[in-house]
């Protein structure tokens, strides 16, 4: 599959992406992220190693978007980054600054 990242053409196909990332360990997750093979990957460390491009040169939407069309699975941001996302409800937010009740 053809898709643009950083402005540049790549030729990507899904056992390509799977050989790339063979033997690559995982770094810790602080936002959006793929599963490949049976390891969940930061997107930028995805976009990094496939196109060998610095980081800052593309965005994690345009990896996002090319990990998704090639089948990967691509779920919602998780880590620090996504309990800090989450949106309390008013009842929710008193509940966290009452605190729980004690146990007798």
């Amino acid at each position: 599959m053809r898709c643009v990242i950083a402005r540049f053409p790549f030729d990507l196909t899904k056992s390509g992406v799977l050989e790339s990332m063979r033997g690559i360990k995982p770094e810790q997750i602080t936002g959006e992220s793929v599963i490949i093979g049976r390891r969940t990957y930061p997107v930028k460390q995805i976009g990094q190693v496939i196109t060998r491009q610095d980081r800052r040169d593309f965005s994690g939407n345009e990896v996002l978007r090319a990990m998704s069309r090639l089948g990967f699975t691509c779920p919602g941001p998780t880590g620090p980054a996504a309990v800090s996302r989450r949106v309390l409800t008013p009842l929710q937010q008193a509940s966290a600054l009452l605190g729980s009740p004690a146990s007798a």
